[in-house]
């Protein structure tokens, strides 16, 4: 038996259904039941039923005897915990991250460039900008996202049109949605050092954001200050919260090497 006829075979198509249920739990639908998993799937009753067990037993998928509802389990907070404490970025900033989210009571993140979206990779929350959730492991639009303009300003332009075309989705009526607006915006990042963002993701949020380079001298991370508008105050506090930022992302860059 050749490589694609084993990577065709039932085992791998067995292990490929129940890996595929849990993407189906959402921030915004976090429980779900076996109805809207068969629906969702377009697989059998019975064969969801089965794959629900088997994710149950083994600790990904927890059930509410209640309701009947399952949700993602415990097993996958350990997994993500092992997968977070293997990132050289992870280990180099998450200490910075919650330093700068304690002196500016901001909150304060770190992102990857995950395709043509950015990732979190730690978020803390300061006294003034608080949240019930976290913001690790979501995906966010580059474009819209000071973290997302620190991440796309170490690439020429015709790698910015490659990676996200030309013209982009509107979150906000301030969201730039052209390459040549986009474009302009990674320009200004390269000269001030750091990105903004005022409501161009949601109303009411603003972010300053400050590429992290690794040995090579390539952008692999940003390091940003976020809040609503009224805690970040940018009109007036750009330059003073943008040289902070510079200066803790610079210690998450030499901790990976980089020399400035």
């Amino acid at each position: 038996m050749d490589a694609s006829s084993r990577s065709a075979g039932p085992g791998t198509q067995t292990v490929e259904r129940a890996l595929s249920l849990l993407t189906y739990f959402t921030d915004e639908q976090p429980e779900r039941r076996i109805a809207e998993l068969v629906d969702l799937t377009g697989l059998g009753q019975s064969t969801v039923s089965r794959l629900v067990g088997a994710l149950e037993s083994l600790g990904y998928l927890a059930r509410d005897e209640r309701t009947g509802l399952h949700r993602l389990g415990p097993r996958l907070v350990g997994l993500a915990g092992v997968a977070l404490n293997q990132s050289p970025v992870h280990r180099a900033s998450r200490q910075i991250a919650q330093n700068l989210a304690h002196e500016t009571g901001l909150g304060a993140n770190v992102s990857e460039r995950q395709g043509d979206q950015m990732f979190y990779l730690c978020h803390f929350e300061g006294p003034r900008a608080p949240r019930s959730f976290t913001l690790i492991g979501r995906l966010a639009p580059l474009h819209a996202t000071a973290m997302g303009k620190a991440l796309l300003s170490g690439m020429k332009d015709d790698e910015v049109a490659a990676l996200l075309g030309r013209t982009y989705p509107a979150y906000t009526k301030h969201t730039f949605t052209d390459l040549d607006a986009l474009v302009a915006s990674l320009d200004e990042v390269r000269r001030l050092g750091y990105a903004t963002e005022i409501e161009e993701l949601a109303l009411g949020r603003a972010c300053l954001a400050v590429p992290v380079r690794d040995r090579s001298g390539d952008i692999v991370a940003a390091l940003s200050v976020s809040g609503s508008l009224s805690a970040m105050d940018l009109t007036h506090r750009a330059d003073e919260l943008g040289s902070l930022v510079i200066e803790q992302a610079d210690q998450v860059s030499t901790s990976l090497g980089y020399l400035h």
